[in-house]
């Protein structure tokens, strides 16, 4: 194996921009971004548990529910690609910071929000504060890991994707059982001051632009509309279904947006992403399997909190211990993705991954109206999780490991967008499908209908996406040279 060069002995790199390969603090760098991204990931699922409680004490219906949860992960995902772009012109650290300020004080107006329109209000500013922070983060430990170290650190990387999320829900049974749901945003604030306050210390500042930065706000603009639009239309459609009036012109909004995105990245000089990065196969591929593995993992939570707290009548507490593990069973399967995809590649971790996430969803198809949690919901999830933690994986070294350091920002903010949007994608599509079960408490006209067709959906679409990913994903091992396979 070769060993790591100086990075000014290659002049794409910015050293600038990030510490020397062998700076004995970069373990810790990675520990306090990584502190961070488990934050933002964990606020994600962190509601999942205290939705219901939620919806009591704020009056909130199904509709609302979901937007509680896809109003965060929607201006995440949506402007990510915005967060990567500013990463890269004005300074990783700089923008983490500022985005980490914004998350932080989101949090604790989350916390304090008396209403529906207050608390998701809040939770669109986390999501804004999460899209600068995230990519930055990503982008900093791209550029300060090299070689066979960047796998391993981008291992760890996608271990907070599965896990925080799968904890995600702990948490939020825990502070909803106790000293309350608002607590499940209340905790952010001292991690966060915890963090601004180290980063400086393990992490250089960077150059300052010589001159204003151009950003492509229009692009952000109509990219997060478009995904809007659809999230919109998914959700109305498990209420007035899919041939409504309004649904039909809000998804065809969306697809309007859509492609009125690419014109406009075609169109501007400085593009949230150009089209041709999106273009090159890893990078295409990493993004596939990120959007669904997200989609997947978070539809399978919100309808398995929905179940085991409408159907089975189980605390907050008891439902967030039940996900302890499945939190373990993501952490195992990214510690086999990890070593799967370093010796054999991306491309069969990917597909048995999916192919075990489709098994598990077929499991959870069959739950009864009265049954057992530890039989009937443990067991499928357990398995979907095992694999769904190795497409993490996957996902992350495949697009991550062949873009150049002054790309770093625009490619880990489109691998964090496919996360988000991924996971707003696959509550509001699942929230739909399930529509019958999911009124509120007994009130529900089909206790487990809804349940058992969201499930086998979900797991329709992850053979769906294991196919895709035998086609597309590339063989073999990605590279650990300090070159990427892409350099320009």
């Amino acid at each position: 194996m070769r060993p790591s060069s100086h990075p000014a002995s290659h002049p794409g790199r910015h050293p600038a921009h990030e510490a020397p390969p062998n700076a004995p603090l970069r373990w810790w760098a990675l520990g306090v971004l990584s502190l961070a991204q488990f934050m933002v990931i964990l606020d994600v699922t962190v509601v999942n548990i205290a939705l219901p409680v939620i919806a009591d004490q704020l009056g909130l219906g199904r509709a609302t529910l979901t937007w509680v949860v896809t109003a965060y992960t929607l201006c995440f995902g949506g402007l990510m690609l915005l967060g990567g772009r500013l990463a890269d012109a004005l300074g990783r650290r700089r923008v983490f910071l500022a985005g980490l300020a914004i998350f932080t004080l989101a949090s604790l107006a989350s916390g304090l929000a008396a209403s529906a329109s207050i608390l998701i209000a809040a939770r669109a500013a986390q999501g804004i504060g999460a899209a600068l922070l995230s990519p930055a983060a990503l982008s900093i430990v791209t550029t300060t890991f090299h070689g066979a170290d960047r796998n391993r650190a981008l291992g760890v990387w996608a271990a907070l994707g599965g896990a925080g999320a799968a904890i995600g829900v702990l948490f939020g049974g825990v502070f909803t059982a106790g000293p309350g749901w608002e607590w499940a945003f209340f905790i952010n604030v001292p991690v966060g001051v915890l963090v601004a306050i180290a980063l400086p210390m393990l992490v250089d500042a960077g150059r300052s632009a010589t001159r204003a930065p151009r950003v492509d706000v229009p692009g952000a603009v109509v990219v997060t509309g478009a995904v809007g639009s659809l999230i919109y239309g998914l959700v109305r459609a498990g209420d007035t279904g899919f041939t409504d009036p309004v649904t039909l012109l809000a998804f065809t909004a969306g697809i309007t947006l859509l492609v009125v995105f690419v014109a406009v990245e075609r169109a501007v000089t400085a593009p949230l992403i150009r089209v041709a990065m999106l273009m090159r196969r890893p990078v295409a591929a990493g993004n596939l399997v990120m959007l669904g593995a997200s989609g997947l993992l978070l539809a399978d939570f919100f309808l398995a909190s929905q179940y085991l707290q409408h159907v089975l009548g189980l605390s907050p507490l008891t439902t967030g211990l039940l996900f302890l593990p499945v939190a373990l069973t993501i952490g195992l399967g990214t510690h086999a993705g990890v070593h799967i995809v370093g010796r054999l590649g991306g491309r069969p971790a990917a597909v048995a991954g999916f192919l075990l996430a489709g098994a598990g969803a077929l499991l959870l198809a069959q739950v009864p109206a009265t049954g057992n949690a530890w039989v009937h919901v443990l067991p499928g999830f357990a398995v979907a999780g095992l694999g769904l933690g190795a497409t993490f994986v996957t996902a992350t070294t495949t697009a991550m490991a062949h873009v150049d350091a002054e790309e770093a920002g625009m490619a880990s903010g489109l691998i964090n967008t496919g996360h988000e949007l991924g996971a707003t994608l696959g509550v509001a599509l699942v929230s739909s499908i399930a529509a019958s079960s999911l009124s509120a408490a007994s009130a529900a006209p089909d206790p487990v209908g809804g349940f058992g067709a969201a499930f086998t959906a979900a797991a329709v679409v992850a053979v769906v996406l294991a196919a895709l990913s035998g086609w597309l994903v590339p063989p073999g091992r990605p590279p650990v040279g300090d070159r990427p396979v892409f350099a320009h």
